[in-house]
Parts: C-alpha cells; structure tokens; sequence
C-alpha cells in the first residue's frame, strides 16, 4: 500500500452480504478524493478469486484492492463478531439476525430503506435507470417526482438493496462458496502512517458496517481536508 501514507483497511464479511456491496457502493465514488488526501484503500473479504472478479464488476471497486480469503481468519484474529451461533447451522442464525436477534440496528436499518431519510444522500441519480430484481425498470426521476430531490426519498435505499439482492442470488455460489460465514460481521480501520490507529468500528450486525448508516462514510470527513 506504500510507506507514508494513511491506510483505510476493511474487513468486509462475505462477498455476497449486503453490507460488503453497499461499503464498496458507498466508497467507489470516493476513492479519488482518499487518493488524494494520501489515504490508500484496502479491502480483505469472504470469498474466492472468482467472487472477486464478479464482484468488482459489479461494484465497481478496484479489483487491486480487494483480497479475498477463504475462512475469516484475519476477522477471528481481531476479534470482530461472528454473529448467532445459537440455531441449528449458519442459514437459521442468519435468518434470525435479519430478524433483528443479535444484530441490533438491522430492523431499523432495514426500514430506513423503506420510509426514507431527509439526512442521508440522495442514492439514485434522476437520470439514471436501475434494473431492481424482477421489477422493471426505474428512472431515477422517479423517486424526485414520488418524493423530491438531494436526500433519500422513500424506498430509494430499497430499490438498490434489491438490485443488488438478485445480483447475489442469480450467482450466489459465486459470491459465497461456502456457508459456513454467512454471519460473520466485519471492521474498519483507518491507520496513520507509523500504524497508530485512527478510527475503528466493529460491525454489530447485519447492515452495521458503519457507526452512521445514513452517512456510512463521516469518520473519513476530517482527514479529506
């Protein structure tokens, strides 16, 4: 990554989670200003080389910037939440964080997606189309018509959640190759040069991956200058 320079390390969970699509979402169209400011990007994810090649694709997030590994070994050595091991395997605890079980947030957050929010950017572009799962597809116009413009309007969030949902289970064994780590939770960490921490955040649960979901990228504000 460089001597010298400020490092941005994610922990993202599986290549296949919603919060590993909507963290590389969220940072693709910052990565030039992180350059910039002398901040480099790396991001280690659940996965396999395939994974990684789709998913990048798919994002947008620069593939020199993502490895991938095959168990959550760096995840288990920091310590950072392996979700419910309470049911009966990996999908029944899955099911029961996205129920809000160990997962705090994940109720509210997934609702947000849904009412909207006056405090969180704008996700759709109006002239942009968005194909979302089997719905057809939708102008950006829209939701300034159904809700205004520069905030999150109502199911704005969700739309793209579903897109990026049927991208994941039109290819899930590409994305998750094993469902061992289908809860495991990630991390962020941004490093000063000599590796003095930062800022740090550990995933709670599901749709946790920021301490500011609405703003998922505010920790970076007072080092872009």
């Amino acid at each position: 990554m460089g001597p010298g320079r400020r490092r941005l390390v994610l922990l993202l969970s599986q290549l296949g989670d919603f919060d590993s699509f909507e963290y590389a979402q969220a940072l693709v169209p910052v990565l030039p200003q992180l350059q910039a400011a002398g901040i480099a990007v790396l991001a280690i994810a659940i996965g396999d080389a395939a994974g990684r090649e789709r998913f990048c694709a798919f994002t947008g997030f620069p593939s020199e910037r993502l490895l991938v590994d095959a168990e959550p070994d760096l995840h288990r050595d920091l310590g950072l939440y392996e979700g419910l091991k309470q049911a009966g395997g990996p999908w029944p605890n899955l099911l029961l964080m996205c129920a809000g079980l160990g997962s705090p947030g994940t109720l509210a957050e997934v609702l947000r997606g849904y009412t909207g929010d006056r405090s969180a950017p704008q996700r759709i572009a109006d002239d942009e189309t968005i194909q979302a799962g089997p719905l057809p597809p939708i102008k950006g116009s829209f939701f300034a018509r159904a809700g205004g413009r520069g905030f999150q309007r109502p199911f704005e969030l969700a739309t793209v959640r579903l897109r990026n949902m049927a991208e994941v289970l039109g290819h899930w064994r590409t994305y998750v190759p094993r469902d061992d780590f289908l809860t495991q939770r990630g991390g962020t960490y941004l490093l000063e040069a000599d590796d003095t921490l930062l800022y740090s955040h550990r995933d709670p649960g599901i749709l946790g991956f920021s301490a500011t979901m609405a703003r998922p990228l505010s920790f970076l504000e007072p080092f872009l200058g």
